[in-house]
């Protein structure tokens, strides 16, 4: 197959880094919502939302869950949505392991309340970008889908996302253009890239697009390598991290 490369951007988009102050909220749970088998999304509240702040789609909490210990467990978590004038936030759980934040969540109760610290910072992708490129798995879906609602009319947007089955799919509204791709495999199979490299050999990778990954860890080195070597896609047009990593909890490795 005759696979179109990227040629080397006249400029190259800049991070532009955003400091916040470091607050701990109590939020009581006011909703909880199954999105699909892998899914499961709360809505919190509380006044302490008032002045929350989040500037970019890929931006991380801390949530504090309880242990029987008396030590809190800490684990990472995007952002989904939130409104300030609404007080209120949503977090995306994917139930793709036992680990203590997925069994906290899964027992959790409108009326329970949880404390969550942060975001510590944004890191604001600007710059002459004309399309963005989004692959990632479960635990990137809430911010994959927090960039395509997030995107301006004008932008386009391609996703190539990996989930369990067709029931795991997610729609989104955006005022940009948005092409999705879905690509299906086992759970058992998430720390395996070959599907959605798979599915990257049949598109085109413009110009001017940013490509952004977070997927399991060996997942997102393993499309990085690809990228850039395979696709030419060039240093400062892509962003990769390690959402999680199999067979160690709460790992997250930034990978560029």
């Amino acid at each position: 197959m005759d696979i179109k490369t990227t040629s080397s951007p006249q400029a190259t988009p800049i991070v532009e880094r955003v400091r916040h102050e470091l607050k701990r909220r109590t939020l009581t749970i006011a909703r909880t919502e199954r999105l699909s088998p892998s899914m499961l999304r709360l809505h919190l509240t509380g006044e302490d939302l008032a002045d929350f702040s989040s500037l970019a789609p890929d931006d991380h909490i801390k949530i504090f869950i309880p242990n029987p210990d008396g030590d809190p467990i800490m684990r990472d978590y995007t952002p989904r949505r939130f409104d300030n004038a609404a007080r209120s936030l949503i977090v995306d759980f994917a139930v793709h392991d036992a680990g203590p934040a997925t069994l906290w969540a899964l027992s959790a109760k409108v009326g329970d309340t949880l404390t969550i610290g942060g975001p510590r910072g944004s890191a604001i992708v600007k710059g002459p970008i004309a399309h963005w490129l989004l692959i990632g798995d479960e635990a990137a879906l809430p911010a994959i889908g927090r960039r395509i609602e997030e995107a301006w009319a004008g932008m386009s947007v391609t996703s190539v996302i990996a989930v369990g089955s067709a029931e795991d799919e997610q729609s989104f509204e955006s005022a940009a253009a948005h092409d999705e791709m879905w690509v299906h495999r086992p759970l058992s199979q998430g720390d395996r890239a070959d599907t959605l490299i798979a599915k990257l050999d049949t598109i085109d990778i413009q110009p001017d697009t940013f490509v952004w990954i977070a997927a399991e860890a060996k997942v997102a080195k393993a499309i990085r390598v690809y990228i850039t070597e395979k696709r030419s896609v060039p240093a400062g047009w892509f962003k990769a991290a390690g959402y999680w990593q199999r067979g160690e909890a709460g790992a997250h490795i930034q990978i560029d």
